[in-house]
């Protein structure tokens, strides 16, 4: 079985050693997986995966079971999509059997690759831990990543008006069409979105850059999450302004939770968004694929920043 691995800034296919299973665990020939900025970091040797992880690239792949072990809810055949720690990009993946979700109706592969970690992601960050009521606005930076792109979708379905910062009006144009209420260019600074606050809730993968605005463009006991560090992770804040408004700041990371968090988010995940898959209210933006043996154009694509959604790999 060959995965894709990071070798001194490079791509590379190697044989892995072949894992057995353990109680509870699934093997899924893997058809399509997604690319996050996870990898990119990782490639870039700045992300290693956590302690026992496989060195092999990859958050989150589809693909159909091919043998299970003990008493899972799956059989030979399903077609699942899995949240992964690493090891999405592989012909296999031996996974945990709580980690994997059924592939919504009508959904190719490529669309279901493009679902488990930004939307678990999303899920997570605004409506657990941040636990946006309906109503609430939410900010949302880097809109038009996975990540933010599912975030704004998120927002549409369950009721929550969400502002976008982005990079160009094309992006602007994409997100306010995916159901964003507004946004703003980060070229012209996140402070002018002040009179389309407060807001209630920020999902921010950027860091030190925005720091020092959010004390001003957040409310009264708003949660602000930080997923990211894409600007920074250095910042001097006025705190008496976060204990004067009571915010609240979070720090997440998803990759590194523990099996147990990790099934039982998606459970919740199952049960309160897949009916909206089926409806088509939630749908994965897949912006490019390219096949398993164009990884590094793949790679590159997602480095240069100007897609809108995902881009995956597939068979």
């Amino acid at each position: 079985m060959r995965g894709l691995q990071a070798e001194g800034g490079a791509l590379i296919w190697r044989e892995q050693p072949h894992v057995e299973l353990a109680e509870g665990q699934v093997r899924v020939r893997v058809a399509a997986a997604g690319l996050n900025r996870a990898d990119l970091l990782q490639k870039a040797g700045m992300y290693p995966p956590p302690p026992g992880v496989t060195q092999v690239l990859g958050l989150e792949c589809a693909g159909e079971v091919v043998e299970i072990c003990g008493a899972v809810r799956w059989q030979v055949g399903d077609r699942v999509c899995a949240l992964l720690a690493g090891g999405g990009m592989a012909e296999e993946v031996v996974v945990d059997a709580g980690h994997l979700l059924p592939v919504p109706k009508g959904m190719s592969w490529a669309e279901a690759a493009a679902i488990p970690e930004v939307f678990s992601t999303a899920w997570l960050n605004v409506f657990e831990l941040a636990a946006a009521k309906p109503g609430e606005k939410v900010l949302i930076h880097a809109g038009a990543s996975g990540v933010g792109t599912a975030a704004i979708q998120l927002c549409k379905a369950l009721g929550n008006p969400c502002w976008v910062t982005l990079g160009s009006q094309g992006k602007l144009d994409a997100c306010l069409a995916l159901g964003a209420t507004g946004g703003l260019l980060r070229q012209a600074g996140i402070a002018g979105l002040a009179s389309e606050g407060p807001f209630d809730v920020a999902l921010d993968p950027v860091g030190a850059t925005y720091a020092a605005d959010h004390l001003d463009l957040l409310g009264v006991d708003a949660r602000w999450v930080i997923i990211g560090l894409m600007g920074g992770r250095e910042a001097t804040l006025d705190l008496a302004k976060l204990l004067v408004k009571r915010i609240q700041l979070i720090g997440s990371t998803l990759r590194t939770r523990n099996a147990d968090f990790k099934a039982g988010l998606l459970a919740r995940m199952e049960q309160r968004l897949w009916p909206l898959f089926a409806s088509g209210e939630l749908k994965p933006l897949v912006a490019k694929t390219f096949g398993f043996d164009q990884a590094e154009e793949a790679f590159a694509e997602l480095a240069a920043d100007q897609i809108v959604g995902k881009v995956v790999l597939v068979r």
